[in-house]
Order: structure tokens, then C-alpha cells, then sequence
């Protein structure tokens, strides 16, 4: 694969500059110190190239308050896109122009996001289908840090569609099957308007296989997998009657493409190097206590058989702390992963730490209970002893799930 970057020298562009000295801030007239990079990826759009980067271009100068740069990823078009990209590159400050030899949007997006310098990298369709308006929606929350990804969404409230019945059925549709199949919690995968940190994107490029249209929803299924945050926006957004996009052709190659994603997660293959990495992928309530009941359940058949066995040994007070310490720490392992679907390792120490906290109120209940039973009943035996552990240990368990549920795994239960 070859990648030309058209960066005319003698034309006058702060903003390309500072892309080009590979600067994360630009020094454009609005002077607000980040760099967003908008990618337009092409093939064969001579009609409507030139009319949609003047638009896009206008746009951002008139209402965008942020450092811009703009490239057309041209990927291997055929008719005279490639010239015209070439001209406004020249023609206009801040437009850079990409060409590959290889077809392929996903193989544009990944290549035009990997040689930015931007803070955030961003894409739309050329058609700008999208109203403009969302743009700066999209990529606020990216450069406050309070998301990694942003994407419009044409199927969420506030959302305003106009297209036919057939693209409305078939884009509902796959969304539907891309929850239910792959878990996906974002509601649209296909709109071409989505952004993401710089860092975030560098993070999941090299773990996505595909190079055409399920680029977009191989992104994000790998996001939502290493727990980056998915803001979504609510778009307008207007069908283009005259889409390169072969609809049953890139349906088919979706469902493949979920189908193999799915594959690589029951593999353990999705997991990229990301530092904020945590995944929640939390059950509905009456799952979680039915299952948080299940482990709640074996952890005090394992107790039990502990304290029988300390017992033998030890004190009533020192076979039930040691007990509560071993059964503690696997429970909120296993409950953490299975219960509350957390996986990876952000918040782990954190996570423990607040279960250790729980465990010494655990302790304190049990150990007040067994120290009342033996000021009351001195006499009694082993079997009245265990009745009384057990009991103890059933107020604990109510305790603990008020604490996971509330306190220690909160980011699962909202």
C-alpha cells in the first residue's frame, strides 16, 4: 500500500503547520488551543467533492471555536477526485489531501488517523448527510476528557431522519442484532460522523481487522470492550439518494464481521494496551442478586468448611476472621467479573481496598454475634455455635451486597 500526502510548501496555513511540525495545538485565529482533524474519506465524488470541503470549510471558519485541519482520505477513486483534492489542498489553508492505491474507507480512516497529530481525530462522509451543527457536540466532550469516543447517532432521542423505509429497516435492524449478538450498548453503529482522542484511537487501531465498512463498528465494539467512554450525539441528519454504499452488500459483510468479532472476545483477542482499560458489561438487577445470591452461596458452603476445619484448631473469633478474609477476597473477585461485569484491571486495587473495608464490617457483625452467643449460652455446643456463624454470616452477606452494589462496584449499577 502507498499513502501520498499532498502538503503544498509555499502556501500559508497555521493550521497545517501545526499538524506538519506534528504540534497536539494549532495556532489558528480562534486561539483555543486544540486540534481537531476532520477526515473526509472518498471514492469517485468529482460531483460533489469541491462543494462539500467549501461548505465543510466555511463552516468551521464561521462556528467551530477550535483548531482545525481538514484531510480527504482518497482511497484508490478512479474518476478525477484525486485531482481535485489535490487543488483544494493547494487552494485552501488548513486542507491536506491523502491518496492510497488500496479501496477501502476503514484502510483511509486508519491511515489519514495514524500520521495526525490532532488531539482529536474526527471523520464524516463527504455527502455531509450529517448537519454541521453536531459537530461541535461531537468532540467537546473529547477535548474536556470526559469521553474517548463520540459518535452521532440517528437513532437516538432528539434524532431528526430523513430516508427511505428500506435504509430505515435494514439500519434498525442491524443495530438491533449488533445489541443482542455483540453486546453493543451505542445505538448506531453506521452514521459517518464520529470522533475520538488521539490516544484513544491509536490504541484500538492496530486491533481492527477490517479495512471497508465495518471499520466503524469493529471501532467502537473494541472501545466499548476496553471500556473507553461512547458519548453519543443526536443527529439531523438526510439520506443521500445518490450513496456509494451498496446496502445488502455492506449488510452481509456486517454480519460477517459481527460474527468474527464475537469470535475474537470469546478468545480473550479484543484487549488492547489502554491505561484507562476497565470493561462493564453489568446484568439487570434481579440478574445481579440472583447471581450475586449463587456466589453468596458457595463462598459460605466454602466458610463453613473452613470453620469446621479451624475450629478444631482455633477460637471461635480466629477461625471466623481467617475464613471471612479467604472467602472476602474471592468473592469479590468472582463477583466483580461475573456479578458485576467488570473486567480489567482499572479500579482493581481500588475495588479491593473497598471490599477490605466491607470484610472488617463483616468481622466486626460475626464476631459481635459469636461474642453475645458465648456470653449467653457459655454451654453450648459446636452444632448451636455453626447455626449462629451461619446466621451472622447471612447479615453480613445482605451487608456486603449493599456495599458492592452502592459503593464498591457503583460504575456497574447505574
Amino acid at each position: 500500500m502507498t499513502a501520498i500526502i499532498d502538503r503544498p510548501a509555499n502556501v500559508p496555513s497555521p493550521v497545517r503547520g501545526a499538524r506538519n511540525q506534528n504540534r497536539t495545538t494549532g495556532d489558528s485565529q480562534s486561539g483555543a488551543g486544540n486540534l481537531v482533524e476532520i477526515v473526509v474519506p472518498v471514492y469517485n465524488e468529482e460531483a460533489v467533492l469541491e462543494s462539500s470541503i467549501r461548505r465543510l470549510v466555511g463552516y468551521l471558519n464561521e462556528h467551530f471555536p477550535f483548531d482545525w485541519a481538514v484531510m480527504i482520505a482518497d482511497n484508490a477513486s478512479a474518476d478525477e477526485t484525486w485531482q481535485i483534492a489535490q487543488r483544494l489542498a493547494t487552494e485552501i489553508p488548513g486542507v491536506d489531501a491523502l491518496r492510497l492505491e488500496e479501496k477501502g474507507r476503514g484502510r483511509a480512516l486508519r491511515t489519514a488517523w495514524r500520521s495526525s497529530g490532532a488531539d482529536v481525530v474526527a471523520y464524516m462522509d463527504v455527502d455531509l448527510s450529517t448537519d454541521l451543527n453536531a459537530l461541535l457536540p461531537l468532540v467537546a466532550p473529547l477535548l474536556s476528557g470526559h469521553s474517548d469516543v463520540a459518535i452521532g447517532s440517528r437513532l437516538s432521542n432528539g434524532a431528526h431522519v430523513v430516508r427511505g423505509p428500506k435504509r430505515e429497516l435494514i439500519s434498525r435492524s442491524y443495530n438491533f442484532l449488533l445489541r443482542r449478538i455483540a453486546g453493543a450498548h451505542f445505538h448506531d453503529a453506521q452514521c459517518g460522523f464520529k470522533a475520538l482522542r488521539r490516544d484513544a484511537a491509536l490504541a484500538l487501531l492496530d486491533n481492527v481487522e477490517n479495512e471497508n465498512w465495518f471499520f466503524d463498528t469493529e471501532l467502537l465494539l473494541l472501545a466499548e470492550q476496553n471500556g473507553m467512554r461512547i458519548h453519543e450525539v443526536p443527529v439531523d441528519w438526510i439520506d443521500d439518494p445518490d450513496s456509494r454504499v451498496k446496502v445488502i452488500a455492506t449488510a452481509l459483510e456486517d454480519l460477517r464481521g459481527i460474527w468474527r468479532v464475537k469470535r475474537r472476545a470469546w478468545r480473550g483477542e479484543l484487549e488492547v494496551d489502554w491505561e484507562d482499560g476497565v470493561t462493564i458489561r453489568s446484568l439487570p438487577a434481579a440478574q445481579r442478586l440472583l447471581s450475586f445470591a449463587i456466589v453468596g452461596t458457595l463462598s459460605t458452603l466454602l466458610y463453613l468448611a473452613g470453620f469446621a476445619l479451624l475450629r478444631a484448631h482455633l477460637s471461635a473469633m480466629a477461625a471466623n476472621a481467617i475464613c471471612l478474609v479467604a472467602t472476602t477476597v474471592l468473592n469479590t473477585s468472582i463477583n466483580r467479573r461475573f456479578t458485576f461485569g467488570i473486567t480489567g484491571s482499572r479500579h482493581v486495587l481500588r475495588h479491593h481496598v473497598q471490599a477490605g473495608i466491607a470484610l472488617g464490617a463483616a468481622i466486626a457483625l460475626t464476631s459481635a454475634a459469636l461474642a453475645a452467643f458465648g456470653w449467653i449460652a457459655p454451654e453450648a455446643g459446636r452444632l448451636q455455635e455453626l447455626v449462629v456463624v451461619v446466621a451472622a454470616n447471612a447479615a453480613a452477606t445482605v451487608l456486603r451486597y449493599i456495599l458492592l452494589n452502592g459503593w464498591i462496584f457503583r460504575e456497574a449499577s447505574k
